[in-house]
């Protein structure tokens, strides 16, 4: 997983079609690109020019893309000047964006994808479930997040209940991907406990059997991807994580977003724009 992927990126100018807000001041973006909707990867993301008055892109994840209209989904929340710029611009302004970028997750041979997704981490699970939709899998999503979910309204409709998580993101259920959300904030339908707790409760209802065949993928804050790495650990389990990190260029140039990686022949520092974002979680924690 640590093949750059550099050769693939493309630079485009990507006209807005729509730009929806939610609570918590997070927003989806859909923009045109038929090039980057056909070539994008569970877990690459795109590096985006926010506004004329700042020079410096940022690196968002791509959540969703549709083939037959070509164009992609992004999910991001206000958090600095950035984002904030991002947040004002309109539909049919046109961004600068460069993508798709880095080496996304590897579907394998195993049929119960546990997909776990923290925060601004859930867009890259929401990748992973669009591609698995159509597989003979039985997956489930774990999402977490310490503000209100966006467009999460809607019971499960199998109304299975995991200690009091009932609610579902809509759009995963008409996949046919199982999914809960878990906070610490006390709302309601949710789990509330880490996501590592509810995937606790998963992974326990499961036969040995069922277990086997269960991969984690996951991202998010680094603290929470160090709780899914010791989880996997501790149900002996394999697991592929994508690293959120400050980047500069994000395209591999300026080695500002290296992290050290155990590979067979020792420590190595990788780039997490392009010889990541995805690492196996053991060679990383």
């Amino acid at each position: 997983m640590s093949k750059s992927n550099q050769d693939s990126i493309k630079v485009c100018d990507c006209q807005i079609l729509a730009h929806y807000q939610f609570e918590g001041e997070q927003h989806i973006l859909t923009l045109a690109s038929d090039i980057i909707a056909k070539q994008t990867k569970p877990g690459q993301f795109v590096h985006l020019t926010v506004s004329s008055a700042l020079a410096m892109r940022r690196p968002i994840s791509i959540m969703s893309v549709d083939l037959e209209n070509g164009t992609f989904d992004l999910l991001y929340k206000v958090v600095g000047e950035g984002t904030r710029q991002l947040s004002q611009r309109k539909v049919g302004d046109v961004l600068s964006i460069i993508g798709p970028i880095g080496n996304g997750f590897k579907l394998t041979d195993k049929k119960r994808p546990l997909l776990i997704g923290g925060g601004v981490g859930m867009p890259p699970m929401i990748a992973i479930a669009q591609q698995v939709k159509d597989f003979d899998y039985e997956s489930f999503a774990i999402l977490g997040a310490e503000v209100p979910f966006p467009f999460a309204d809607k019971l499960a409709d199998n109304n299975k209940n995991y200690q009091g998580a009932t609610y579902t993101m809509p759009e995963l259920e008409d996949w046919g991907i199982e999914c809960r959300l878990a906070s610490l904030q006390g709302f309601d339908g949710i789990f509330k406990g880490f996501v590592t707790d509810l995937a606790k409760v998963y992974l326990d209802g499961l036969t040995a059997d069922e277990r086997m065949q269960v991969e984690v993928y996951a991202c998010g804050p680094n603290s929470m991807l160090m709780a899914v790495a010791s989880l996997a650990k501790e149900y002996d389990l394999p697991c592929q994580i994508s690293l959120e990190e400050n980047m500069a260029c994000a395209v591999g140039g300026c080695a500002g977003c290296v992290v050290e990686v155990q590979t067979d022949q020792g420590i190595a520092m990788k780039r997490v724009c392009v010889d990541g974002p995805v690492f196996d979680a053991y060679q990383v924690f």
